[in-house]
């Protein structure tokens, strides 16, 4: 068996890991990766393999970055089989067409801009716009078709002579860390793959479960040498902002992932509700995909945790209160940036790449009054990294923009496992079994520090793999 790292490799985005298995061929994940435009297009729209020879997808989560370039292996003519759990799979059936229609809505939008300015357009093949899409909603159609769900603990066969289990990650809804095992000769072959995974004593969702012993584990290094504030500040954080950015008239941008830190948010934002701290302003969710993603939370309780639970017994519908609404049309997106009392705009993406976030930030940007609250991790070079490291001039949609508002971080919302979390959770792996330790989605820094932290603690044989680099398993 070899193992080829194909994304996420010294990065954090693009997450795709190729098993090859006595002629059949794995995916583990397939995700769109993010970065600078160019880049990005090249990488997500050429696959190193013909997608016609993967036989099964196994998919840690329904993050973009995971998940998102599924269609774009549907529409080279991938028609395997996808294994995700149930709440992955209802998630991905409402977040790979909404990834389809940004990108279409995108496109459109950059060759009319293009065309107003009567740039020359740049086709790659004559009569082609400027821009264009990698994959169309009915190629996210075909993918969403592709999908089995199989829950938590069950074993599945993936393909033949090979087994998978999930467990819970505690990342997101339906996150999970995988365990493959392969017989052979009387033996069992154990392969962990950890996707993301999250943190323990987070709100709504359950802790990362173990693994069990391992023969080799594949681990994301996120935060690898980085500490998070403690979950139990969220709360206070959130509200010691708020009251802040409030009282001097703000308009609050909160750039969210549609799935997980959007639902963990209102979820907050209820509590402080509840209790009677969250001053009375306005609250939008302007992202059509957190609305439906929302809806997946209410019908997946069997991934919440015991507080959550308990909330659910006392309250209706812990994602909405009374000045919560939200939006759905782009008209009444449109409307919110003649708004000029204070109030709060989630919107996405997460990383401020696509989206409806991008007009909203393009609108409110310059007020130095105004707030813009990051809440999640921000990877080199989108928009998003530039307003955590305060540029003074950003690009939104190809206009140049000066960054005045003020700028706030919460890292203590990270669904991450940071360092400390992350040397526990592989720690509890017999160090005698584990052979070796692949760490990847994370830059090659915080690869370097969770190695260096790993070894302190005995797990000697660790490598940190190059996009490309391929290694022989069995």
């Amino acid at each position: 068996m070899t193992l080829q790292f194909l994304g996420a490799a010294q990065t954090v985005t693009g997450s795709m890991h190729l098993l090859s298995l006595n002629g059949q061929r794995i995916l583990l994940d397939c995700g769109l990766f993010q970065g600078h435009r160019g880049e990005a297009n090249e990488r997500n729209s050429r696959f190193s393999f013909d997608p016609k020879s993967i036989h099964a997808v196994v998919l840690s989560h329904a993050h973009i970055d995971h998940s998102g370039n599924l269609p774009g292996l549907v529409k080279q003519g991938f028609r395997g089989t996808i294994y995700a759990t149930s709440a992955t799979r209802d998630l991905c059936a409402i977040m790979l067409p909404d990834s389809a229609h940004i990108q279409e809505k995108d496109a459109d939008y950059l060759n009319k801009r293009n065309r107003n300015k009567n740039r020359p357009a740049r086709t790659a093949q004559p009569g082609r716009p400027a821009v264009t899409p990698l994959y169309s909603t009915e190629d996210a159609a075909l993918a969403a078709g592709l999908f089995r769900s199989v829950d938590y603990h069950m074993e599945f066969e993936v393909v033949k002579g090979m087994t998978a289990t999930f467990y819970d990650a505690g990342h997101i809804l339906g996150s999970a860390v995988t365990a493959l095992t392969v017989r052979e000769n009387g033996k069992a072959f154990r392969l962990g793959f950890t996707g993301d995974l999250g943190r323990p004593n987070m709100p709504i969702l359950r802790d990362p479960e173990s693994l069990g012993d391992m023969d080799i584990l594949i681990s994301e290094s996120t935060y690898g040498g980085k500490l998070h504030d403690p979950p139990q500040e969220m709360k206070s954080k959130l509200e010691e902002a708020l009251k802040r950015a409030i009282n001097r008239g703000s308009k609050v941008i909160v750039p969210a992932f549609s799935v997980g830190r959007t639902q963990d948010l209102v979820y907050l934002l209820h509590q402080l509700w509840d209790e009677g701290s969250l001053p009375k302003i306005p609250i939008y969710v302007d992202s059509p995909l957190s609305v439906n993603a929302t809806e997946v939370f209410k019908h997946h309780p069997e991934c919440y945790d015991e507080e959550t639970r308990h909330h659910l017994l006392s309250h209706d519908n812990p994602f909405g209160f009374q000045t919560m609404t939200y939006i759905k049309s782009v008209e009444e997106s449109k409307r919110l940036n003649t708004l000029t009392e204070p109030c709060l705009i989630i919107a996405a993406s997460g990383m401020c790449e696509a989206g409806r976030i991008l007009h909203h930030l393009a609108n409110n940007i310059e007020n130095p009054k105004n707030l813009i609250l990051i809440v999640g991790y921000q990877a080199d070079h989108t928009l998003g990294k530039k307003l955590v490291d305060r540029w003074e001039k950003v690009k939104i949609l190809g206009e140049e923009y000066a960054l005045k508002a003020e700028v706030v971080v919460l890292n203590s919302f990270s669904a991450h496992a940071d360092h400390n979390d992350l040397l526990q959770y592989i720690g509890q792996l017999n160090p005698k079994r584990l052979k070796e330790v692949f760490l990847v989605h994370g830059e090659k820094v915080r690869a370097e520090k969770l190695a260096t932290g790993l070894k302190e603690k005995g797990i000697d044989r660790v490598e940190i793999p190059e996009r490309g680099t391929k290694v022989e398993l069995l």
